[in-house]
């Protein structure tokens, strides 16, 4: 089971969500108080469970609505995810992977371990 890790920040806290082996697979923000990140942590729960995928490295991509997952790349050209809320704001970001199947199946773990993810301080 994953797990939602709490931490002091520069300026508040963020979180980072972990997959049962450890391993950071989204992080967010950082917040001004702990009540707001916790917020984030339920926002994450509640919009990764029905987000969509858009892919706007794909020639003519489709726009789809909010909640959603971007993939997109980064500068130096690795291949990045965004998790965004019903009101558009991006609430978890995925780390860089080499390829877009790697990316994908980072999504896939948000996916599965968020909505029953503890939360560890």
């Amino acid at each position: 089971m994953g797990k939602f890790a709490v931490k002091e920040a520069k300026g508040g806290f963020k979180f980072d969500l972990k997959a049962a082996n450890g391993e950071v697979i989204a992080s967010s923000e950082v917040y001004t108080t702990m009540g707001a990140c916790k917020n984030g942590i339920e926002s994450v729960r509640k919009n990764s469970a029905v987000a969509g995928i858009e892919d706007q490295t794909a020639e003519g991509f489709e726009k789809i609505k909010n909640p959603k997952f971007e993939i997109y790349k980064d500068k130096a050209g690795e291949f990045r995810f965004r998790l965004k809320a019903t009101n558009g704001q991006i609430i978890a970001t995925g780390e860089g992977y080499k390829d877009k199947k790697a990316c994908k199946n980072g999504i896939e773990s948000v996916k599965k371990n968020a909505a029953d993810a503890e939360i560890t301080e």
